[in-house]
């Protein structure tokens, strides 16, 4: 499996990970989540390599305007309507996957 990025063009830590990869000349699929939402597929995977953390970026503007901080909701529904919700980017290649802006968890794709 190619590595792939999920992110929105407009997110500094999705651009910041373009770059880190670009620099060291790793080819990478974007997918860019204001033009794609994830597939239910795609998400259990991600979930599956999240190990049970939340996935939701409960800092994000679209977080504050749909008042979830006050509301009981299924994280999947959510995440699959509303796939901005993301916390990002994600990197994934196979079983492998980084959350957010972390240029450490990076480097293990290097490899």
């Amino acid at each position: 499996m190619a590595l792939q990025i999920f992110g929105s063009r407009k997110c500094p830590a999705t651009r910041k990970a373009e770059r880190f990869f670009k620099e060291r000349d790793v080819a990478y699929h974007f997918v860019d989540l204001a033009e794609k939402g994830l597939s239910a597929g795609e998400l259990k995977a991600i979930r599956a390599g999240a190990g049970g953390d939340s996935l939701i970026d409960s800092g994000s503007k679209l977080y504050k305007e749909r008042g979830l901080a006050f509301m009981d909701y299924d994280e999947d529904e959510e995440l699959l309507a509303h796939p901005l919700l993301l916390r990002s980017p994600v990197v994934r290649d196979g079983a492998k996957l980084a959350i957010g802006d972390d240029p450490d968890a990076w480097k293990r794709f290097l490899g």
